[in-house]
């Protein structure tokens, strides 16, 4: 058996990197890794299991496969190395493995900035985090809310229904709402139409009672005068009976229309005067038999006719009440009785005897 020599010691930690040959290169690797070895200088070396047996405080070993052995330890250190340096490490056929040294980090990591200043960094590690703030309602899937999630709703079209439908309650209240204000306002329209009705009937019923209180005070008043005035007047006979009034149609009258009214009597009740006055006629008057002419302080002329006897004369004075004359059945008559005709200012137009004297206060 060929005796081997041990294999080649690594090289020192070199002071300053250099980059790595290409591959295929003839040249051998840079003074980073050391002095280059000149192959007669190395000599032949072919690795046994006794020359590689593991030797304690270095690497282990393991056995070849495909022509390389490597143990996990250097090839780890060896990647890194690589990728640091940034070049690749190969493994030439028949050539020993390269021991590879790591360059001191410790400069490199001093100057790193310390982490708690980094943005957005410092916040995570920091010794009191600020609270965090609650965002409304994250989305957590497909239409999925936090609080969709909280509540149990984890199916997306679960999620969608409850949207909808808590959308439809909203519209729904709102248009409930709506309704109640519009319903409230049209109540209280109402309520004010009424008021004003009810107002404008209590002024209507105030000014009715009103009027119906100034037409009893006039009507008292009136009847308050027309008793005093009737103190001064009286009716012209007593024990009668309205037979004819004022106005009647019919063929006994020459004017075909009856101008005065009628009290029957009978012949010799006595007829007064109906207000002071003076005589101005008395006498014989054709179709109206005896006739005596009353003439009043305001020119208004009282004719009293169909007399049977007459006992006042011309140009005398009369007061209220005084008997003037006799009730008989001359003239153009059917019976006994008085014709009484009113003549304002002594007109030849005769009005209703019986307006006359009830505007006299008094009532035949």
């Amino acid at each position: 058996m060929a005796s081997n020599p041990p294999a080649p010691e690594a090289s020192p930690r070199p002071k300053a990197f250099a980059p790595f040959e290409p591959f295929g290169s003839s040249e051998p690797f840079g003074s980073a890794y050391g002095p280059a070895v000149a192959e007669e200088e190395r000599g032949e070396w072919n690795p046994t299991e006794e020359s590689i047996r593991p030797v304690r405080g270095r690497h282990r070993v393991a056995k070849q496969r495909g022509g390389l052995a490597r143990s996990s330890t250097v090839l780890g250190v060896g990647v890194i190395a690589a990728v640091g340096a940034g070049g690749i490490a190969t493994a030439q056929g028949g050539k020993p493995p390269v021991r590879i040294a790591m360059p001191d980090m410790s400069a490199v990591t001093d100057s790193l900035p310390d982490a708690k200043s980094l943005p957005g960094v410092g916040a995570l590690i920091a010794d009191d985090p600020a609270p965090a703030q609650t965002v409304a309602a994250p989305l957590t899937g497909a239409g999925i809310t936090a609080t969709d999630a909280q509540q149990g709703t984890t199916d997306a079209g679960e999620a969608l229904r409850a949207r909808i439908m808590e959308q439809a309650e909203q519209q729904q209240d709102q248009a409930d709402t709506a309704e109640r204000v519009a319903a409230e306002e049209a109540a209280a329209k109402k309520a004010a139409a009424d008021a004003a009705a009810e107002q404008d009937k209590a002024k209507a019923k105030a000014a009715a009672e009103k009027k119906k209180a100034e037409e009893e005070a006039k009507a008292k008043a009136e009847k308050e005068r027309l008793a005093k005035l009737a103190k001064s007047f009286a009716l012209p006979t007593s024990s009668y009976t309205i037979t004819s009034t004022f106005g009647e149609s019919g063929s006994l009258w020459s004017s075909g229309q009856h101008t005065g009214l009628d009290f029957a009597a009978p012949t010799g009740t006595p007829i007064k005067a109906v207000h002071s006055g003076t005589i101005t006629e008395a006498g014989w008057s054709g179709s109206y038999g005896y006739r005596t002419i009353l003439t009043l302080d305001d020119g208004t002329e009282l004719w009293f006719c169909h007399q049977s006897s007459i006992s006042v004369s011309v140009g005398q004075k009369v007061t209220t009440g005084e008997v003037i004359g006799r009730v008989g059945a001359t003239g153009n008559v059917t019976g006994a009785h008085l014709h009484l005709e009113v003549h304002p200012g002594g007109s030849s137009t005769g009005i209703d005897p019986m307006a006359w004297l009830r505007s006299k206060g008094l009532n035949p």
